[in-house]
């Protein structure tokens, strides 16, 4: 977070970009903010200031994003990304994980509705970036990827019981699921 006024860089280490100004060699934030570096090309990075209400975390190519499956069809399954690791995302953004990034192996055989079903929640990672008119491309073809937390049809929380089955605790009905191994830095407390 910069203040109005403060010194950043020198412009022998950054080029100038939004909400910043030159002076005497030097570039100094132009507003209260947060302070954005980033590198394009072979350049100098480039350092910018956004206001609050403009610093949004962006889902990024390699990001491990929790989403909630909206929709499914034989294809691909539809969701709306929540987090982009353990922070919340202010806009909705959508994102869609085709029948052939559901898993590593045997992906000719994988079925989207034994993977996925609406409202369940979903480790995955982000395989190609989205823009308004399209989706963001998810993949949970990795062991610590997949189906995180599942309702079912009793309405209670089911427990894995396999990487591809989940139980209901209260009727003790199966259900398939792509189920992730989950890792202990994923766990929300």
């Amino acid at each position: 977070m910069s203040t109005k006024c403060d010194r950043l860089c020198s412009t022998d280490d950054c080029m100038p970009g939004t909400g910043v100004y030159l002076r005497h060699g030097y570039i100094y934030s132009s507003l209260a903010g947060y302070v954005l570096r980033k590198n394009e090309g072979e350049e100098l990075p480039v350092i910018s200031v956004v206001r609050e209400t403009e610093a949004q975390l962006l889902p990024d190519v390699g990001a491990i994003v929790t989403c909630k499956v909206t929709s499914i069809n034989p294809r691909f399954a539809k969701v709306h990304i929540l987090y982009v690791g353990s922070t919340p995302l202010k806009d909705r953004f959508r994102g869609t994980i085709r029948k052939e990034d559901v898993r590593a192996t045997e992906k000719d055989r994988v079925e989207t509705y034994k993977s996925f079903r609406p409202g369940d929640i979903v480790l995955a990672k982000v395989i190609s970036l989205g823009d308004v008119q399209s989706n963001y491309l998810l993949t949970t073809a990795e062991n610590e990827l997949g189906v995180v937390v599942a309702h079912s049809e009793a309405g209670a929380q089911m427990v894995p019981i396999s990487w591809f089955e989940m139980q209901c605790p209260r009727t003790h009905a199966k259900e398939f699921r792509k189920v992730a191994r989950v890792q202990p830095e994923y766990l929300q407390a």
